[in-house]
């Protein structure tokens, strides 16, 4: 299934215009998610709105939005008094201006988005427009609403489409020197200096995120497997190898010689596939009826990609 827009609307540039759509660049659906169980029982975890006063249940025609000013002291805010001034969407970016690449703080960014054109028409100006900041080497900024808020957005070329990174207000970054400001100044030698270079030579190489493995992901899809078939091996915690210790300079040093370069090598996995978590092991023998296992034979379970997770 083809993944679903978060927004549709259009991409302005003065006077040039094209429809487009805007999905998530980026997704969690494939991480392991845990349910709250009852361990008594096994039942499920249900959730359920009180009073806290009262200890009653709320239903939700009841429950407005209150923002706290004292302890129980709230300036309530009814559903139409914020559709009042929520920002309608024009449902149009507007580019506001061209900035370098490297003026936007690493901070500001919050998710990356792809825009891509909506519909068979719009090509034309949506190459323009891509091409455009293409060639000036520039990041696009613009505005756009999503759900009653208007958000930062910052437009870049990726291959032959665009994305769009939202950007945090500058209210929402916090200050460096609130947690720079205690930081002792140290002053490094020349020969700690050298030693750490040479260190950093040694590990250069080209980012590949494909070589990365989510480690506490493949664990906890190793337990779910082995308890599922009832094997409690990986269950015991293993020990955590104790840290000796040494000087700077000592450490330095054998960091160099590869004491602590490269890691011991781990255990060999089989290579997870290339497209997404790897596939959990099928049910247990017995636990369904024969048509259910007959379907489950047919293709791998895996883990819900939208169940609620514990907390």
């Amino acid at each position: 299934m083809a993944p679903r827009a978060n927004s549709k609307g259009f991409l302005r540039l003065s006077l040039v215009t094209c429809p487009v759509a805007l999905f998530p660049a980026t997704s969690d659906s494939e991480k392991i998610s845990f349910n709250q169980i009852n361990r008594n029982t096994g039942h499920r975890i249900k959730y359920v709105k009180v009073d806290a006063e009262s200890g009653e249940e709320v239903i939700s025609e009841d429950i407005m939005k209150g923002f706290k000013v004292d302890t129980d002291t709230y300036v309530e805010i009814g559903k139409e008094e914020l559709e009042k001034i929520a920002l309608e969407s024009t449902r149009t970016i507007e580019i506001d201006e061209f900035v370098p690449r490297a003026d936007i703080d690493p901070r500001y960014a919050i998710r990356p988005y792809y825009l891509v054109p909506d519909g068979k028409v719009g090509h034309d100006a949506y190459a323009v427009i891509r091409e455009t900041i293409r060639d000036m080497d520039m990041v696009a900024i613009g505005r756009l609403v999503l759900t009653s808020r208007e958000h930062i957005i910052a437009l870049e070329p990726l291959k032959n489409g665009l994305m769009g990174t939202l950007l945090r207000y500058p209210y929402e970054v916090r200050s460096e020197e609130d947690y720079f400001d205690d930081i002792q100044d140290v002053k490094v030698t020349k020969d700690m200096l050298d030693l750490a270079r040479h260190i950093v030579q040694q590990k250069t190489g080209q980012f590949e995120p494909g070589k990365f493995e989510d480690r506490y992901e493949a664990a906890l899809v190793d337990l779910v497997n082995s308890k599922r078939n009832g094997d409690l091996s990986n269950v015991t915690a293993k020990p955590r190898p104790g840290t000796n210790v040494v000087d700077l300079m000592t450490a330095l040093q054998q960091s160099l010689k590869g004491g602590a370069a490269k890691p011991a090598p781990a255990k060999a996995r089989k290579p997870a596939k290339a497209t997404g978590q790897r596939e959990m092991l099928l049910p247990i023998a017995g636990k369904k009826a024969p048509k259910e296992e007959a379907k489950s034979a047919a293709k791998p379970v895996r883990p819900a990609a939208k169940s609620r997770k514990a907390g």
